[in-house]
């Protein structure tokens, strides 16, 4: 028998939230990791003296630094990219997954929701992640390619900060979800309004600006950076709060 549609979905951000890695770890390691040394370093060397740039745009506007951050793949072909997106998870992401993300994961499924990783990361490296951890599906970066090199754009519409909002909106709408009673989770003042359209957000690991939002709206701040022993039949945890 088919299960029924679940009203409800959890969406997660992954940088900072679930796993202890952020934009810069794939992308080095892409770089890294071209045909032969001299294009590793020519690409490098051509990511670090941008640096002052992107780190400029991320305060300011994140579809700008993602847009920024991207376009270091232009020219890499598209085979080169899912080939080391296994070993990204594996090198870099797996070891890096807090030890209670699969907790939270486990305790929203188990409440018959949908689970969602929403991410300004490339979906091909996320992926693995999503596969690992359980969730149903992802909400993600994409690179466009022509004649299967990367142009060193993203397809439309970028998922950086208030773009997340929209894009789960559309999902929830797509999928029959109530939004009053999904959940969302995320580290970043950056995804506040991510967290603003569900009737239940929540704060992992939050800097200090989400965290005085959190303190002043009473959201639920939760701490994933150890196993957290969950009862299944309960209703997702409201987390320890500080």
């Amino acid at each position: 028998m088919t299960a029924p549609p679940s009203t409800a979905a959890a969406y997660f951000d992954v940088d900072g939230t679930l796993v202890g890695t952020n934009l810069l770890h794939p992308l080095v390691m892409v770089l890294a990791n071209q045909h032969t040394p001299a294009e590793s370093l020519w690409r490098l060397g051509r990511a670090a003296l941008q640096a002052p740039i992107l780190a400029l745009a991320e305060l300011r506007d994140r579809r700008l630094f993602n847009e920024l951050l991207f376009s270091h793949f232009r020219g890499i072909s598209e085979d080169r990219i899912v080939l080391l997106a296994d070993d990204i998870f594996e090198e870099v992401t797996k070891p890096r997954i807090f030890p209670g993300a699969q907790d939270l994961v486990d305790k929203c499924k188990a409440a018959g929701m949908r689970t969602v990783l929403v991410t300004g990361s490339l979906d091909v490296t996320v992926w693995p992640l999503a596969r690992h951890l359980g969730c149903d599906d992802v909400i993600a970066n994409r690179l466009e390619y022509a004649h299967r090199k990367a142009t060193g754009k993203l397809v439309q519409p970028v998922v950086a900060g208030p773009e997340k909002a929209g894009l789960i909106v559309a999902d929830a709408q797509a999928h029959g979800h109530d939004l009053s009673r999904c959940h969302a989770y995320s580290d970043s003042f950056s995804d506040v309004p991510m967290l603003s359209v569900v009737g239940h957000p929540a704060c992992i690991r939050p800097d200090a600006r989400l965290r005085r939002l959190a303190q002043a709206y009473r959201w639920p701040v939760l701490d994933i950076e150890r196993p957290a022993r969950m009862d299944r039949r309960s209703p997702p945890p409201e987390g320890r709060r500080s």
